[in-house]
């Protein structure tokens, strides 16, 4: 049973930074892309980053150059670094994995291109 358990929210003031993990179990993790999405208030779910089997990554246009996705795939494990947080970085954020559609070469960054997600993890950015 795949298991995605996001960690690493909080509140922090603009220009701050946070590092969210995301613990994986159940399935063979290296195989996988992974994905960051994110849900803000009254908004719908958007993808954020996301990285392949082999660490090709992958961002969306509004986080270019202030986020980095990472994965260590000797601890199953995934990462979102935040710099220089916004109030607009507010939001819920997701991990998700996927084996479907997964290219090494170009992590998908749909979501419905993502067959199991965390419970999520709150980041509250006030100005």
């Amino acid at each position: 049973q795949v298991q995605l358990v996001e960690s690493g929210g909080g509140s922090v003031q603009a220009g701050g930074s946070l590092r969210l993990s995301c613990a994986a179990s159940g399935y063979t993790y290296s195989a996988y892309c992974m994905g960051w999405f994110r849900q803000a208030p009254g908004k719908g779910r958007e993808g954020v980053a996301a990285i392949s089997s082999v660490g090709v990554t992958r961002y969306a246009d509004f986080v270019k150059g202030q986020f980095t996705i990472s994965r260590d795939n000797t601890k199953n494990t995934l990462y979102l670094q935040m710099n220089s947080l916004k109030p607009e970085d507010t939001a819920m954020y997701y991990c998700a994995a996927t084996v479907d559609g997964c290219a090494w070469y170009s992590p998908p960054l749909r979501e419905t291109s993502y067959n199991y997600w965390g419970q999520g993890t709150q980041v509250t950015v006030s100005s």
